[in-house]
């Protein structure tokens, strides 16, 4: 939808150069109200797209497993690692779960589930299904462990392995109010020239943790702003991925938006990956990272080469509880 309004919008603006050519009253108004017209229609489909996205965003934010729900992270040592609500667990989980929900056993690259003493809650579910003792998964799709509004998952960070602890009923998100924005500016959806790298690069983005994400680049995309000329490189940020990943920061992270920098998520080039073509730049579709929401997120950091230092006053702002 981004890169048919930028299309859009360029060939209503070249009838309308074109119209303003035209001397004389019935040779120019004929070509320039449909001109307008068709810059007007295509702005309009736009900014609906646009606000459709908006508030789909926020329905994520706010959903029984989104960021505002995030309540623990907690890392597991190599051995047994007991979890529940009872203060003599090794991971003590404030909520309304039983005293001892079983033990992970870490050994090596592998994350046992083992029962407690009193055996498994039958509440307690993995993936939908009753629970039970073995390996958990901590990849890409970790195992989703549940008890009532609860979900837990032990995720792999560099080798270490950290529980996520999510609660559909934090205070976080309950007091949720919304997300804060810009107002929409279709100058700030810029078309870039995309430049690919032969072969595809590795990057490595920084995260809050200290420790580093080596991610696949496939290129670069240069763009015009101001009358001055910057360049992003995305990464691909899972397998099988149909938008480029942006990390990103600019200047209004000193009075308008998220300290640690924003996101944004673009359709692929016009000529694919692996060719020189045309990117579109939606900056009205930044995005604060997990962070902004909660503390216990782990999140990447803008690469040095991403680091604007111009003011993108379009996306989203900071977030206020």
């Amino acid at each position: 939808m981004t890169g048919r309004w930028a299309r859009r919008r360029r060939a209503g603006f070249s009838a309308l150069s074109l119209a303003i050519l035209l001397v004389g009253g019935d040779l120019l108004a004929g070509p320039l109200a449909a001109a307008q017209a068709a810059v007007t229609s295509a702005e309009s489909e736009w900014r609906q797209d646009l606000d459709a996205w908006r508030a789909r965003r926020a329905q994520q934010i706010d959903s029984p497993d989104g960021w505002l729900t995030l309540v623990g992270l907690e890392w597991l040592k190599p051995g047994a690692n007991s979890f529940g609500a009872a203060p003599d667990n090794s991971i003590q989980i404030h909520a309304q779960v039983p005293g001892h929900m079983g033990m992970l056993i870490v050994s090596g690259a592998t994350v046992q589930l083992m029962a407690a003493m009193d055996g498994f809650s039958p509440e307690l579910m993995i993936d939908g299904k009753p629970a039970q003792e073995g390996p958990l998964v901590t990849g890409a799709k970790p195992s989703n462990l549940t008890f009532r509004g609860l979900s837990l998952a032990v995720l792999d960070r560099g080798g270490r392995y950290v529980l996520r602890i999510k609660d559909g009923d934090s205070p976080t998100r309950t007091g949720f109010r919304g997300l804060n924005w810009y107002a929409p500016d279709p100058n700030l959806s810029i078309e870039a020239s995309w430049t690919p790298f032969t072969p595809p690069q590795t990057e490595a983005i920084p995260t809050v943790l200290g420790t580093t994400l080596n991610l696949p680049s496939p290129g670069i995309g240069t763009f015009e702003l101001g009358g001055q000329k910057f360049t992003l490189e995305p990464v691909l940020e899972h397998p099988g991925d149909k938008t480029l990943f942006f990390i990103l920061s600019d200047q209004t992270l000193k009075d308008s938006t998220y300290i640690g920098g924003r996101v944004l998520h673009a359709p692929f080039p016009d000529q694919g990956l692996d060719k020189p073509g045309k990117l579109i730049l939606d900056f009205n579709r930044l995005e604060n990272p997990p962070c902004a929401y909660t503390s216990y997120a782990t999140c990447p950091l803008p690469p040095d080469r991403n680091r604007l230092p111009v003011a993108i006053e379009a996306g989203e702002k900071r977030y206020t509880p």
